[in-house]
């Protein structure tokens, strides 16, 4: 259904605009990686107790990049944005020495790392979605060669990079449920220049693509490819709502958050979706060892809950592979929640449960399940860990 998150009339640059929590972590060069995620050396930039939410301002990469000028004032002038419309954050990375090499580190910006005291090794923290605030009114798609999920025929050109500039915008809702929010793309390239262009319309869904804990050791992980360690994991479900299961490598747990997205359909079949800039309250919550394995049995990887969903998942670079992933540890989760017996979890999930592909641009590709937890709530269902 689609959503309202209405346009700021001004960017939501640091300290500006509403802040949600009494803790708050700005997107400045200083508590931002670009390119890499935190490992366990790395020193955090915010501590906080267990339970506390924090609200954290991220920031997209497009329009930083070197192949779009490293210049974001200049490259959404193209589109109109004034020079005030654009964010102080983006100004200022484009322009820092921050450490990053173009071509081998990666494109993301991500904001952290976040101690959180009393979580340990072996423990889950807990990342509940509260809100999400877009700090711009626009987003940008991109398509670079070799990238996405057609490679060798998309960029059209011998361009680098081709990057489709999305508006945002607010209308009814067709089915009169009052305003919502919708990102805007002209059918052809020459409909920028021309307002009156016929444009598609999509319903906007804001959510982080990248929420993680450190690695143990002293090497930060590459920001494109997921894994255990949760971060690029680009599911969708992870709205306003959502909490993410993340096993803990270090103690602190050392979260961070980034890849902001206005919406995104599964398999991001372009290499982005509409990635565009969100302050985001998260509440962070430890699940000691022992709980977590009596809720969800020994988590290997990322484990989401929504409203309405366990969403369990598989990855790897091979997406048949990434899907058996995804099965085995729905079965697993099955069993150690519900005492469901495998060949009964297998045939259920069969039967009742979608398995969705998260995304298939980011080396590692993703598929995700989701469970309904109705199913099982005449069970007496225990309820979840870390959601309030």
């Amino acid at each position: 259904m689609p959503g309202h998150f209405p346009a700021p009339t001004a960017p939501l640059d640091a300290g500006t605009g509403p802040v949600r929590a009494a803790t708050y972590l700005p997107s400045t060069p200083d508590h931002v990686l670009w390119g890499r995620l935190p490992c366990g050396t790395d020193s955090p930039v915010l501590t906080v107790d267990a339970g506390t939410e924090v609200t954290v301002d991220t920031l997209s990469h497009e329009g930083v990049l070197e192949d779009q000028g490293r210049d974001p004032r200049r490259f959404f002038g193209r589109y109109g944005v004034a020079p005030e419309g654009v964010l102080a954050d983006a100004v200022a990375l484009a322009a820092s020495d921050h450490p990053r090499t173009f071509g081998v580190d990666g494109p993301h910006v991500v904001t952290g790392p976040i101690a959180v005291r009393g979580a340990r090794a072996g423990d889950l923290l807990a990342i509940t979605v509260l809100e999400t605030l877009p700090r711009v009114p626009y987003g940008v798609v991109s398509n670079r060669h070799a990238k996405g999920a057609l490679p060798g025929e998309y960029p059209l050109d011998d361009a680098p990079v081709f990057s489709a500039f999305a508006a945002l915008t607010e209308h009814e809702d067709p089915r009169g449920r009052g305003r919502a929010s919708y990102g805007e793309l002209p059918l052809t390239v020459a409909g920028y220049d021309d307002p009156d262009a016929p444009r598609a319309r999509f319903p906007l869904a804001p959510f982080l693509g990248i929420m993680g804990v450190a690695v143990a050791g002293g090497e930060r992980p590459h920001s494109v490819p997921p894994g255990p360690h949760g971060g690029n994991i680009d599911i969708n479900l992870l709205t306003v709502g959502a909490t993410l299961y993340l096993p803990v490598q270090v103690d602190g747990a050392l979260a961070y958050v980034g890849d902001p997205h206005f919406a995104q359909g599964d398999g991001e079949v372009a290499l982005t979706a509409m990635e565009a800039s969100l302050r985001a309250t998260v509440r962070l919550d430890v699940v000691a060892h022992e709980e977590a394995v009596a809720h969800f049995g020994e988590l290997a990887g990322p484990l989401a809950a929504t409203t309405e969903h366990l969403v369990p998942t598989g990855m790897d670079p091979d997406l048949d592979v990434a899907t058996q992933n995804c099965v085995r540890a729905a079965i697993g989760l099955l069993g150690a929640r519900y005492g469901m017996e495998p060949a009964m979890a297998y045939a259920y999930l069969s039967a009742a449960t979608d398995f969705d592909i998260s995304q298939v641009v980011d080396v590692v590709k993703g598929v995700h399940a989701r469970i309904r937890t109705s199913d099982f709530a005449h069970l007496n269902d225990r309820g979840l860990p870390g959601r309030r």
